[in-house]
């Protein structure tokens, strides 16, 4: 294999040249910002350019504000011009049907500034749900003047930023395995998505604007369980767009003009896919999920068809992530297991660096801030690792409460979801 060059290790230069190959919104990154727009932030692979972000802290010490959040819910906190926004299923207390909400707080102090509901589902399909899993597990996605919100087969939503529905999409229902879990991916008037249930499994395009159907295009997948959780990523290859998206038994790459299946590489029998992919060294990244996963590397340049046999750079099993996503600093890719075994790779040959247990399990997906990795396990322990071929860890933070919620990242403060409360964690 003919090796790829070094990826510039100037946080600044790496982060631009990330922006150019998923072709992101300069809304989303504006200078002097640091905005978290949608699941994993703005390149949608845990990159944050943030400054001062703290690097110790306790339930008792580092805290700018911890708030209750209404109902349950584990969607990410996302984060645009000084507001937060999240998703939350509330279930009354006289156990009436619980109902899906959109929620807007203050950054500043966690302030609560509107609560929507948005959907009251079936209570049927509330009810189809893992242990793990909650009604509400979609990220938001947040512009200038729009939220999108997306709770899988129960339905999805568009909201003005001052929390008024604009459109509801609820007749694209199918039968879920565990719930909901992937979120969407906005690409330019598109909302795009995934929707593996239990049979015919979908990437669906829906308009922006309306909510209308745009495409639907089958998966058409071998595997015997058809359910999957990820979240497509958008990348550039050849100066075209394609929708990356991990389904069961095989990743596909999707025109996002009319959903063609552009590619796919096949794993098998993989199933309950839930990581999303990350792109960088013109490599994708990502795990084929249970029942034992494997970690990918994949070259989509020249894939074309079925290119299970062609387009595979290297792969790795042990160590290998089923929930949490991926993220490369500089030439190394970095991977946690739901066990708790963080890895340190050569993102280019896959060689191994270190193998190391953090402790706990696993569920959010980590983020980089500069040369720190920021892993959460799911009692709400936080992990600080420095980047690097050798292992060294910088802190180690617990807050004492249950976490599967990848956190946002902003100048000087982490945003924490756990079971019941958000919080700041910085001044």
């Amino acid at each position: 294999m003919t090796p790829l060059p070094p990826f510039p290790h100037s946080p600044i230069l790496r982060f631009a040249i990330t922006l150019a190959c998923l072709g992101a919104s300069a809304a989303w990154v504006s200078a002097g910002e640091t905005e978290w727009p949608q699941f994993r932030g703005p390149t949608g692979m845990g990159i944050s350019q943030a400054a001062n972000v703290p690097v110790k802290w306790s339930a008792t010490e580092g805290v700018a504000w911890s708030v209750e959040v209404p109902g349950k819910g584990w969607s990410s906190p996302v984060l645009s011009k000084g507001r937060l926004y999240l998703t939350s299923a509330v279930a009354p207390a006289d156990g009436g049907d619980t109902t899906l909400h959109a929620l807007c707080l203050d950054a500043k102090d966690g302030h609560v500034l509107w609560d929507t509901e948005v959907l009251k589902p079936d209570a049927g399909k509330v009810a189809a749900m893992h242990r793990k899993n909650s009604p509400a597990s979609a990220t938001p996605i947040v512009t200038n003047d729009r939220l999108y919100v997306h709770f899988g087969h129960m339905g999805t939503a568009a909201l003005d930023l001052a929390g008024q529905v604009l459109w509801r999409q609820t007749e694209l229902a199918y039968p879920p395995t565990h719930g909901n879990g992937g979120s969407p991916v906005l690409l330019g008037d598109e909302l795009i998505f995934s929707a593996d249930g239990q049979k015919d499994p979908a990437v669906i395009a829906l308009d922006a604007k309306t909510g209308a159907l745009r495409w639907k295009t089958p998966r058409n997948s071998p595997a015997k369980k058809q359910f999957s959780f990820s979240t497509p990523l958008v990348i550039q290859v050849g100066g075209a767009q394609q929708v990356i998206s991990p389904g069961p038994g095989f990743v596909g790459a999707y025109d996002p003009k009319d959903g063609r299946e552009l590619w796919r590489v096949g794993y098998g029998e993989g199933y309950s896919v839930v990581p999303r992919p990350v792109y960088a060294h013109g490599l994708l990244y990502l795990s084929s999920g249970f029942d034992k996963a494997t970690f990918y590397a994949i070259k989509p340049d020249g894939a074309a068809g079925d290119a299970t046999a062609t387009n595979v750079a290297w792969t790795a099993s042990k160590g290998a992530p089923h929930t949490a996503s991926a993220a490369v600093v500089g030439d190394e890719v970095y991977y946690v297991s739901d066990a708790g075994i963080a890895t340190c790779a050569n993102a280019a040959t896959g060689e191994v660096y270190w193998n190391e247990r953090l402790g706990g399990d696993f569920s959010a997906s980590p983020v980089v801030v500069g040369d720190r990795l920021y892993f959460q396990n799911e009692t709400g322990v936080g992990y600080v690792v420095k980047a690097g071929k050798t292992y060294e860890l910088l802190a180690t933070n617990e807050l004492g409460e249950k976490s599967l919620a990848s956190p946002a990242v902003a100048d000087g403060a982490l945003y924490i979801r756990t079971e019941g409360h958000l919080w700041k964690i910085g001044k």
